[in-house]
C-alpha cells in the first residue's frame, strides 16, 4: 500500500466496536464513525466493554488512531447566536471530545457552526473559537478538526479565511486542525478543476498545510459555487475522476485519513480500490 490512507464513514450501529470490522470489510486503512447517535443530543455513555473491544478491534485490523476521523453530531452548532443553543452545543461537543479521549482517538471532525442570520459572521466565528477553547481545556490528546463547508444557508467555514480566523483564536494551536471536503470546497466556489494549484496555494497561504489533518473525498451533485452540499460517488458527479487522480498523486495528502462520504456505500470497496490504483 502507498502513503495514502483511504477509508469511508462506516456504520457503528450496534456499538462503536463494530466500526473497525466494517472498515476492514471494504479494504480500508482509515475510517470515520459516529461515536454516538448523531441525531440525538444525549446518548448513553460508552461502556468499558465497548471501549476495550473498540481498541482491540482497531489493533487486530491494523487501524491506527491517526487515521481514524470520528465526526460529531450534526445537531451541534458551536457558533449558536443564542445562549441556550450555544450551551447545549458546547456540552454535547465536550461529550464527543471525551468519547474520543476514552477510545484513544486523536481527532474529532466537526462542522464549525451557523450564525442563523442573528449575529455577524465574525461574532459567530468568535463563538466557535471560544467553544473549541472550552473543550480543549477539559480534554487532552484530541485535536479539534474543523471541516470546511459548502456555505449552505447560514453555515460558516466555506471560505478559507474563516477557518484561519477560528484557528487564530484557538489558544492551543497544537490541537486544532482542518479537514477539507472536496465536494464542499468545490461548491463553496474554489475551482480546482480549472486551477488545482491555485486553490491549494490559497489554502496553504490562508490556512497552512500544517493544519490539514484529513480529507473527505466526495464528488458533487451540485455545480461549482452553488453552495449546496450534495455528495456524489467518485467519478459520477461534476468533479470527476481526473481531479481525484491528481489528488491521489499529490504528496501533500499523504499520511492522513482520506474518507469517503459518498452516497452509495455498496461502491465503497470499488472506490477505495480505484483510488489506490491511481496513486
Amino acid at each position: 500500500m502507498g502513503k495514502k490512507k483511504i477509508g469511508a464513514h462506516v456504520s457503528a450501529s450496534g456499538g462503536v466496536e463494530l466500526a473497525p470490522a466494517n472498515a476492514h470489510a471494504i479494504g480500508a486503512d482509515a475510517f470515520a464513525l459516529f461515536t454516538k447517535n448523531q441525531r440525538q443530543w444525549v446518548s448513553k455513555p460508552l461502556t468499558t466493554e465497548s471501549i476495550e473491544l473498540f481498541k482491540k478491534n482497531c489493533a487486530d485490523f491494523g487501524f491506527e488512531p491517526e487515521y481514524i476521523l470520528p465526526h460529531d453530531s450534526y445537531l451541534i452548532n458551536l457558533g449558536h447566536p443564542e445562549e441556550e443553543g450555544l450551551t447545549k452545543s458546547r456540552n454535547a461537543f465536550l461529550d464527543e471530545m471525551q468519547r474520543c479521549e476514552q477510545l484513544g482517538l486523536k481527532l474529532l471532525n466537526f462542522h464549525p457552526g451557523s450564525h442563523l442570520n442573528k449575529i455577524s459572521k465574525e461574532e459567530c466565528l468568535d463563538r466557535i473559537a471560544e467553544s473549541i477553547n472550552l473543550a480543549l481545556e477539559k480534554t487532552s490528546g484530541v485535536t479539534a478538526v474543523i471541516e470546511n463547508t459548502a456555505g449552505q444557508g447560514s453555515n460558516l467555514g466555506n471560505e478559507f479565511w474563516q477557518l484561519k480566523y477560528i484557528i487564530d483564536r484557538v489558544e492551543d494551536k497544537s490541537r486544532v486542525g482542518v479537514c477539507l471536503d472536496t465536494c464542499h470546497t468545490f461548491t463553496a466556489g474554489y475551482d480546482f478543476l480549472s486551477d488545482y494549484d491555485w486553490v491549494f496555494e490559497q489554502f496553504d497561504k490562508e490556512v497552512g498545510f500544517e493544519y490539514l489533518r484529513g480529507m473527505h473525498l466526495n464528488d458533487s451533485k451540485k455545480a461549482l459555487g452553488s453552495r449546496v452540499d450534495r455528495h456524489d460517488s467518485i467519478g459520477k458527479g461534476l468533479i470527476g475522476n481526473a481531479f481525484f487522480e491528481k489528488l491521489m498523486k499529490d504528496p501533500r495528502f499523504d499520511n492522513m485519513p482520506l474518507i469517503l462520504e459518498t452516497p452509495d456505500e455498496t461502491l465503497w470497496a470499488e472506490e477505495i480500490a480505484w483510488l489506490r490504483s491511481v496513486e
